[in-house]
């Protein structure tokens, strides 16, 4: 099972989120059919990034864009788990800071794309700069326009240097949205997570919408492509997920490196060890 070409942005063409299901939950019928599948792609991810901090040859990007409620934290609780902390970095992009703000948009984002060895995981991310500032009139259309082309530029030469690039929009209705905000405001657990400023932005919804297709049509490329995951069913979310990021790290054809020592002279001390016990234990 590859989800890939079933849920790409397709680069070059425009996306019309209209035409895309946000309940869709391909072949499978409920999650018990995704559970196994999920639990065998967490299982082989792990071994995957085992390999990739221990190659220190590339790197693999994650970036999950969504809006409000559409489960990016879930994705890490849920899917990112299934990677070493000492491998994986977990970054998120708030209001810039005003050093930040000094600076061309993209220099806060270099600062913490992974090394070689390592997954990033952007929740939220330098699109924040052509969907909240296009959303609030943060900077002149003029300006953001022209961001699409740089944030293309800034992935390619993530690809050039050997970092994969995957990005996930995930895709909620706005019907959803309000069943899911009206659940934390039950769950006393949850409760945290409310903001009024969640209620103000989905007043939004149009207008996010409209940046977020205007997103997937100019930067989903072809060496960093954006795939919308149908996220209402959660359960398939990350499903979906895992699948992509699992057949992502397979076609990186990640190889462990060569052992800097004899191996065979290693396991020699290691069998001449043994006896030198039993002969002790034998006494």
């Amino acid at each position: 099972m590859d989800f890939r070409d079933r849920l790409i942005a397709k680069p070059g063409q425009t996306l019309r989120l209209s035409a895309i299901d946000p309940g869709d939950h391909a072949d499978l019928k409920r999650h018990q059919e995704g559970e196994p599948l999920l639990r065998q792609a967490l299982s082989r991810i792990t071994d995957l990034q085992e390999r990739l901090y221990a190659e220190k040859e590339q790197a693999l990007l994650i970036v999950l864009q969504g809006i409000d409620a559409a489960g990016k934290d879930g994705v890490c609780w849920h899917v990112i788990t299934a990677m070493n902390p000492q491998g994986c970095v977990v970054s998120s992009f708030k209001q810039p800071t005003d050093i930040e703000r000094r600076h061309d948009f993209l220099w806060r984002v270099h600062q913490k794309v992974p090394a070689h060895g390592e997954v990033g995981v952007f929740n939220r991310s330098h699109y924040e700069d052509v969907l909240v500032a296009r959303v609030h009139d943060l900077v002149p259309k003029q300006v953001w326009e022209k961001r699409y082309e740089a944030i293309n530029r800034f992935e390619h030469l993530l690809v050039e240097n050997r970092t994969r690039v995957l990005k996930f929009f995930l895709y909620i209705s706005k019907e959803e949205q309000l069943e899911r905000f009206a659940k934390r405001l039950d769950d006393k657990d949850r409760q945290w997570k409310i903001s009024a400023a969640d209620y103000a932005e989905r007043e939004l919804w149009d207008d996010y919408i409209a940046a977020y297709e205007a997103m997937l049509s100019h930067c989903s490329t072809d060496h960093a492509p954006w795939y919308v995951i149908p996220a209402n069913h959660k359960w398939f979310r990350n499903l979906a997920v895992a699948n992509i990021v699992l057949r992502t790290l397979e076609d990186m054809k990640i190889e462990p490196p060569a052992p800097t020592v004899d191996i065979q002279a290693i396991r020699q001390k290691y069998h001449e060890a043994l006896v030198e016990e039993e002969r002790e234990e034998g006494r």
